[in-house]
């Protein structure tokens, strides 16, 4: 009797009409109402339909610049309350910041944060903070990070505010912030070639930049920039920029004249994000015969100074009768050759290499290159795709 009474009950219970639980019922339901009685959805297509309007925004932009880009943003935020499909709406906005000229804008990376909503995500407890609390928003702001640090973008204490009020303290994109203000201000002015940022776009500006970059191993190093319609019987009339020492030319006048002086290139050198092709005046490899040590290393009669004398490998010292090691090995003395100079061409032409030999001549130091025998060495240009082998082509002036 027990057993039976509540089941009794409970079949009584559901005979009942469902008209008074309908008000209930509606009231618990969590479907979306996207359609019509049509059974057409709304917004376009509903769901689907809303995601590639936000996301082609950027897409049918007519004006591409930052202005337009912050609109985008906006014009999202204020579309919606709830800012559905926020993490797409990040990501499309990431794959369209180059086109627009913003990827190295702090400005427009604290919108993209301020499009996330806040509070919603922060972890209550330590299991949700250590197993990430929301992984796929999460993972999109780490994602916005890398690009930003990819772009060499340094974050600011008005970001650390933004993401703490999305993600919390514990959360994975403020220890992601942590890292890079750790390791960024170490990295921003660590090379002791100071470039202009962003980099010029002008190639004459930017072969300057690397010709000094190149010739700052010798301070005496003396940059010029000639016109090749100087020379009578160039054919390509272009800008090159010359780099070369008086060191460098004290080389050449005693280079033998019976042995040539080849041209090389073109090598890659990059400035930031761009590259630029440079030529070398060198040598034959003439590796230099190896010094000949005299003294006994474990006699402590005679010691040296360390602290006397520019290059201590080269010293004269007592007892030592080879004339290698008293002379001072020059720094653009190479193991695969002697440099000689090098430059940048606007061209990066045959013609325009001749054009910069017969420019060198003229100037004082360089009258040993009219009787010498200049060959060309062009080698192809290397790819990270594909490795080749190189191809030498040689040719006398």
């Amino acid at each position: 009797m027990l057993l039976t009474r509540p089941l009794r009950w409970s079949a009584s219970v559901l005979q009942l009409p469902l008209a008074r639980f309908s008000t209930t019922l509606r009231q618990c339901s969590t479907k979306r109402n996207e359609e019509t009685a049509d059974g057409k959805p709304e917004d376009g297509g509903g769901k689907q339909g809303s995601l590639i309007v936000r996301t082609n925004l950027f897409e049918s932009a007519a004006k591409k610049d930052k202005q337009t880009y912050i609109e985008m943003v906006k014009i999202f935020e204020k579309r919606s309350v709830h800012r559905r499909n926020h993490v797409e709406f990040i990501y499309a906005a990431l794959r369209h910041m180059e086109e627009f000229g913003v990827n190295k804008d702090i400005a427009v990376y604290k919108a993209l944060i301020d499009v996330m909503p806040k509070g919603k995500f922060i972890p209550t407890n330590i299991f949700q903070a250590e197993f990430m609390h929301y992984p796929r928003q999460q993972q999109c702001i780490i994602d916005l990070l890398e690009q930003m640090e990819d772009n060499g973008v340094m974050p600011d204490y008005e970001m650390e505010a933004m993401l703490v009020n999305v993600f919390g303290k514990k959360g994975h994109p403020v220890r992601k912030y942590w890292r890079m203000m750790y390791w960024m201000p170490k990295f921003k002015n660590l090379s002791p070639w100071l470039l202009p940022n962003p980099v010029p776009d002008d190639a004459l500006e930017l072969a300057r930049l690397a010709v000094e970059r190149m010739c700052s191993i010798d301070p005496r190093s003396k940059i010029q920039v000639f016109d090749t319609q100087e020379v009578e019987s160039a054919i390509d009339h272009t800008w090159v920029v010359s780099g070369q020492s008086g060191e460098q030319s004290e080389l050449l006048e005693a280079h033998d004249r019976q042995e040539p002086v080849y041209i090389e290139g073109p090598f890659v050198i990059w400035l930031r994000n761009r590259s630029i092709n440079y030529y070398v005046l060198k040598s034959a490899p003439k590796p230099l015969p190896p010094i000949e040590e005299t003294d006994d290393p474990d006699d402590v009669s005679n010691l040296h100074n360390p602290y006397v004398g520019l290059d201590l490998r080269f010293r004269k010292r007592p007892g030592s009768g080879s004339a290698v090691s008293t002379r001072r090995r020059s720094v653009h003395e190479q193991e695969d050759g002697i440099i000689y100079a090098i430059c940048c061409t606007g061209s990066s032409t045959k013609d325009s290499l001749l054009s910069w030999i017969r420019l060198l001549e003229k100037e004082s130091g360089n009258g040993a290159l009219s009787s010498l025998a200049v060959l060309f060495k062009f080698t192809s240009p290397t790819s990270e795709v594909m490795v080749s082998g190189a191809e030498t082509s040689t040719v006398q002036q």
